[in-house]
């Protein structure tokens, strides 16, 4: 999960649970219904679980509370070490989306909520014929993450945010990789998925990829 983005998630790590609850007023709207995104990705996943950007393990702490086995993947050591002390029970490795220790367990389900983004459309692709190699069929990729429709919907959000004063917004908007819903599904299609798709918010996905 882009690397070049490490910096950004270490000095974020501290405010992130800060962030997802409402009391950053520029991402009120990335994060509202943070809670029901979460659990649409808790309540569709099953088995073995493969977890993407950990962060600070709330959706690990979902898993965990359901019984699943959980092994995630974290590129920040300062979102380790918080889910570490808030799940001393979690199992959360150094890496990302395209480099990460390969698991010694069957995986049946892959998640990753507010993350893929980080990630250009190629090395999208790169990880998801990645997934298609660990996952048999019926297994699934299930993915909370912000996307847009159209190319001018992105530009919108851009523009409201600079109207509103949101520059750590809009600044991320220009400068993270945020995909067109209609590129996702192609990448998931082409590597023997079924998807489908349902808007959270005016930023988030909840997707569910089913390998066939």
């Amino acid at each position: 999960m882009g690397r070049e983005f490490l910096e950004i998630f270490e000095e974020w790590a501290e405010d992130y649970d800060k962030t997802v609850t409402g009391r950053d007023p520029e991402y009120i709207e990335v994060f509202r219904d943070y809670q029901t995104i979460l659990q649409a990705v808790s309540d569709n996943s099953f088995g073995n679980i493969l977890e993407f950007g950990v962060g600070t393990g709330n959706l690990t702490e979902k898993l965990l509370d359901k019984g699943h086995r959980v092994i995630g993947i974290e590129p920040s050591s300062a979102m380790r070490e918080i889910t570490k002390a808030k799940l001393p029970e979690s199992i959360v490795l150094d890496g990302d989306f395209l480099h990460y220790p390969k698991p010694n367990l069957p995986i049946n389900t892959i998640v990753s909520t507010y993350a893929f983004h980080h990630l250009t459309d190629e090395e999208k692709e790169m990880a998801v014929n990645q997934f298609s190699m660990l996952l048999t069929t019926g297994d699934r990729v299930v993915f909370a993450d912000t996307m847009f429709e159209s190319v001018q919907e992105l530009q919108r959000k851009i523009d409201e945010a600079v109207e509103a004063g949101f520059t750590n917004l809009a600044e991320d908007l220009r400068r993270e990789y945020y995909p067109l819903t209609k590129t996702i599904e192609k990448i998931f299609v082409e590597n023997n998925f079924t998807i489908n798709f349902k808007q959270m918010n005016e930023f988030v996905w909840l997707i569910i990829a089913k390998y066939q």
